[in-house]
């Protein structure tokens, strides 16, 4: 597989995303989903693994079939922590990377009829919850998981729902020409990665092995397949339901 000379590519910087990533041969340009969403924007980028909120808030981009980064069920780094229960919660930190995870909180929770204000700044506590993602929610479980309780907005959602969850999906800007080329290479990278985990995840450090092999295999999925587009779609649905888009948009032309 060779990469297009020219081709800008964009991937987050979290370990989730690395059996989409893994031995691509051209340069990639890793950062926090914001950030990303807004390079690609901005024309800076030409495809990038981004927050999947990011289609419904532009629905512009074309979009790579048959891979996500997704959940069918507990997620396990992306959670909201808290002391009390949700219901005393008056605030939510949020962590200023998140795109799509935000907003999927604002929708569980408004589904509850609970409606906090979201906040960049602030302590846990009773009243204060805090929301993380990707490998800070890991760092977070590993050193303070003992002191809160966690809410996994991944089985909540299907616990709500019955669908899996789609945190990410790779976009194409609408300007770039080469869309089925790099779909289909981006697709034949993650694939063949999936179909070799072992192999994966021996790439990584010792102790970390154990864990990778859990959390790509049980907390993971990375197919964007009928039913992940289906949880994509009620996903859009409650987002404009809760005013978080002003409709629901198209259906995502894919490549």
């Amino acid at each position: 597989m060779q990469a297009p000379a020219s081709l800008r590519l964009g991937c987050v910087k979290y370990l989730n995303a690395l059996p989409l990533i893994h031995g691509w041969p051209g340069t990639v340009r890793f950062d926090h989903p914001s950030a990303l969403c807004r390079q690609l924007v901005a024309g800076e980028l030409d495809v990038a693994l981004v927050s999947s909120f990011e289609y419904l808030r532009h629905p512009v981009y074309s979009i790579v079939d048959q891979l996500a980064i997704a959940s069918d069920g507990p997620v396990f780094s992306v959670i909201l922590a808290h002391r009390g229960p949700l219901e005393q919660l008056r605030e939510v930190v949020v962590d200023p990377a998140s795109e799509t995870s935000v907003n999927l909180l604002r929708c569980l929770l408004g589904e509850r009829g609970l409606m906090p204000e979201f906040v960049a700044e602030g302590a846990l506590s009773e009243e204060r919850g805090r929301l993380l993602i990707g490998d800070q929610a890991l760092r977070f479980r590993q050193e303070e998981e003992a002191s809160c309780r966690l809410f996994d907005l991944g089985a909540e959602w299907k616990k709500a729902t019955g669908s899996p969850f789609v945190f990410a999906l790779w976009m194409v800007r609408p300007d770039y020409a080469g869309k089925a080329e790099v779909g289909a290479a981006l697709r034949s990278l993650g694939q063949d990665n999936l179909a070799h985990l072992d192999r994966l995840i021996a790439t990584q450090p010792e102790n970390r092995r154990a864990f990778c092999d859990f959390y790509f295999r049980e907390c993971l999925r990375f197919s964007f397949g009928e039913e992940e587009k289906k949880g994509f779609q009620l996903f859009a649905e409650q987002c404009a339901k809760h005013q978080l888009l002003p409709a629901v948009p198209p259906a995502p032309t894919l490549v």
